[in-house]
């Protein structure tokens, strides 16, 4: 039986669906902007996957979206339209990491000890993780504030620093081990896989109930 999910991701300023069959990319649509036009461009990117996939939504056995962190707005309207999906379809809704995601797409394009996806806060602030080689998080997500001697225990080690949050750290620490890449977002692509894992695992969201993880509270009137 062939597994068909939609994956679903507006957690920043790039938003991107893509279907996937058994974890292997069917079709992926995504573009990156500074007006954050989740709402305009999320549902007709979903209905051209699924034409140029050739893939009816009666087939779909999951829709996956990106939990977060990251924008406020972006997780709203990528959330709430995997729940109407999966509501009128009646099917699992999948929820995963954006931070681990983005390891897993950095992990086929670059080599280090340590993978830190960063996603642009306020000011000075990036959500950040660190994952292995493996995409086993060995540290937990959150809310940074960057300095001169951030991370200093991580570069230890050989560290690649990848996000729109990457840009901060890499005007402050000057280290020998570390490794940035700033023209990274996350993508519905990386998610294939790891939804996938899940849903072989029932691992499945309450649609009624599940929430993005924010990290941090909206603050009205502040890009989040």
């Amino acid at each position: 039986m062939s597994i068909y999910i939609l994956n679903i991701e507006t957690s920043t300023k790039a938003c991107s669906v893509a279907i996937h069959n058994d974890g292997k990319l069917l079709n992926c649509k995504e573009s990156v902007t500074e007006e954050f036009s989740h709402s305009e461009k999320l549902l007709l990117f979903i209905s051209d996957v699924m034409n140029e996939s050739r893939i009816s939504f009666s087939q779909l056995n999951a829709v996956a979206v990106s939990m977060g962190p990251g924008s406020y707005t972006g997780l709203r309207i990528g959330v709430s339209t995997a729940k109407g999906l999966c509501y009128a379809l009646d099917i699992p809704l999948i929820s995963v990491s954006t931070l681990q995601a983005m390891a897993y797409g950095m992990l086929s394009v670059s080599k280090a000890d340590l993978f830190c996806p960063m996603i642009d806060a306020r000011r000075m602030e990036v959500y950040s993780a660190f994952f292995d080689s493996d995409n086993i998080m060995v540290r937990e997500v959150q809310a940074d504030i960057v300095d001169g001697s951030s991370y200093d225990v991580e570069l230890r080690k050989k560290v690649i620093f990848f996000g729109d949050g990457s840009d901060k750290l890499k005007d402050v620490i000057k280290h020998k081990n570390a490794i940035f890449q700033s023209d990274f977002y996350p993508s519905a692509e990386f998610i294939g896989v790891l939804s996938y894992n899940k849903f072989v695992e029932s691992n499945f969201e309450d649609v009624a109930y599940f929430e993005p993880y924010y990290l941090k509270d909206f603050v009205a009137g502040k890009k989040s």
